[in-house]
């Protein structure tokens, strides 16, 4: 008879890693909680953002802990050390890059995902069903057909990439991930904007194409691809014995927000038998505003889709998103049968659908909770309607520019970015010392951008929380921080 294994280790002791006191925990964890719903509660009185000091800094160069510590004295450095020196982006006032600005809902809802510790790998439990229950949203949401398939990812970075995964797929065939590109690969060619997003480039690198095999095609007056010179690019690179497979179009800019004539390109694509995707980590969700729609027609006849739900649907970073119309071919593209992924037809191992099918990662995060939690408490009209209030405020953003004599817009507004400068007198490197003294300030945060080849300062206004009274702030702080600048270079020339 076998020996009965002991009950307990006195060697090792206790090893959970449970709370020896659960009330404790729970009033630091109230204590907490507290604090962040005050820290969101209060961020229009506070900067937008504020340069981290170095004694804070060099407490993040300790050596790794060995001993425990007490939950409350960790919390003290995070309150005294991250929490007061963040990127801003939840701020009224952070207009500097396109980052969504969080809820408080979307934040129980990470909690509560943090505290089931899901893996949406695959196999049978509820929060799968939850991330399907996102796919059918969204299917809906684009005019996509039961048969499409998709995915959370990081963002549109890592999404833009899987898509040239399956437009590589469709062309080679699912053949090329074990034999690898081959001739026929190093033949393939894609085209996009000059204004694309610098991930699509390092995307078509890192499926074994190569950044060159990209066309950067011209755009227009209004930042669009040319769709003149497109038809043009895939002539010539087919009379070279090329093969294109793949148009990139873009549902809002990085720099400008300009959207591409989206049925143009589909119009291209369907001609000329090349996928065709659009970037829409802008844009894409402007379809829940009925005011904003118009703008993306045609998404809805691309093959796939990148957009980010972290951004404009203000759900918590990170929640990018993938969306194939062809679910088959997205499968043939990532599926990897292994002994230890093999399906039942009952118990854990159960279930139809397995997101470790549709993409690179095996261990998921439950990011379908915190969008479920935000589209179910908010609904899609509220979130279309913060969209159509941003691309008002930069309506009027651009009014006030093109009323002051001293501003200069620099690009149309399709959106809600708006690019402009300081022109009185004022170089690029005068635009770039506005733009970091702005940032120092810590009332509103533009970035920094070049447009037409000259330096522009970048409103992109994202943020939930932003009113009228920011844009009057960024505007009003451009025109300050400008005048100065030129009244210290007079005084210096006068020496």
């Amino acid at each position: 008879m076998p020996a009965a294994l002991p009950a307990h280790r006195p060697d090792l002791g206790d090893t959970g890693l449970d709370p020896q006191d659960w009330g404790e925990i729970r009033a630091q964890g109230h204590r907490m909680l507290d604090d962040m719903f005050d820290h969101m509660q209060g961020l229009r009185d506070g900067p937008v953002w504020r340069t981290p000091p170095a004694e804070a800094r060099a407490r993040f160069r300790s050596p790794l802990p060995v001993a425990p510590s007490d939950l409350a004295q960790t919390y003290e450095a995070f309150q005294r050390d991250v929490l007061p020196f963040g990127g801003g982006n939840a701020h009224p006032g952070f207009m500097g890059w396109v980052q969504g600005a969080g809820t408080a809902v979307g934040m129980l809802a990470e909690m509560l995902a943090a505290g089931l510790n899901a893996n949406l790998g695959g196999r049978d439990h509820m929060p799968i069903e939850v991330e399907r229950q996102i796919l059918a949203w969204v299917r809906g949401m684009f005019g996509f057909p039961q048969s499409a398939s998709g995915l959370f990812v990081t963002g549109t970075s890592q999404a833009n990439f899987l898509a040239v995964l399956v437009a590589r797929t469709r062309a080679l065939g699912a053949d090329a991930r074990r034999a690898g590109l081959g001739v026929e690969g190093a033949r393939l060619v894609a085209y996009a904007s000059k204004a694309v997003h610098s991930c699509v480039p390092r995307a078509l690198d890192m499926a074994g194409i190569g950044a060159d095999g990209l066309r950067l095609v011209e755009v227009d007056a209004d930042h669009r691809i040319d769709l003149a010179a497109l038809k043009a690019a895939i002539a010539r690179d087919r009379a070279l014995g090329l093969t294109p497979f793949l148009i990139v179009g873009a549902a809002g800019t990085v720099d400008v927000g300009a959207i591409d004539d989206l049925n143009g390109l589909a119009d291209i694509a369907a001609a000329e038998g090349l996928t065709f995707h659009v970037d829409g980590a802008l844009g894409a969700l402007a379809v829940l505003s009925p005011e904003l729609a118009p703008k993306v027609a045609g998404i809805e006849r691309c093959d796939s889709l990148a957009f980010d739900f972290h951004k404009w649907g203000h759900v918590p970073y990170d929640a990018g998103y993938i969306l194939v119309r062809d679910g088959a071919l997205h499968q043939a593209t990532f599926d990897n049968p292994a002994a230890y992924l093999a399906r039942a037809d009952r118990g854990l191992a159960a279930g139809d659908w397995w997101p470790c099918d549709y993409g690179p990662d095996l261990s998921r995060g439950f990011r379908a909770l915190k969008t479920w939690f935000t589209l179910r408490t908010y609904g899609v009209a509220a979130l279309g309607e913060a969209m159509a209030a941003n691309c008002a405020l930069a309506q009027a953003l651009a009014a006030r520019v093109d009323a002051e004599p001293e501003l200069e817009r620099l690009a149309p507004v399709a959106l809600n970015i708006v690019c402009f400068r300081y022109r009185r007198g004022a170089s690029d490197a005068m635009n770039a010392e506005i733009v970091a003294d702005l940032q120092e300030a810590g009332r509103v945060a533009p970035s920094l951008t070049t447009v037409g080849g000259r330096k522009a300062i970048r409103a992109a206004i994202v943020n939930h929380r932003t009113r009228v009274e920011d844009i009057e702030a960024l505007v009003d702080s451009v025109l300050a921080h400008g005048r100065r600048a030129l009244q210290t270079l007079a005084m210096e020339a006068a020496r």
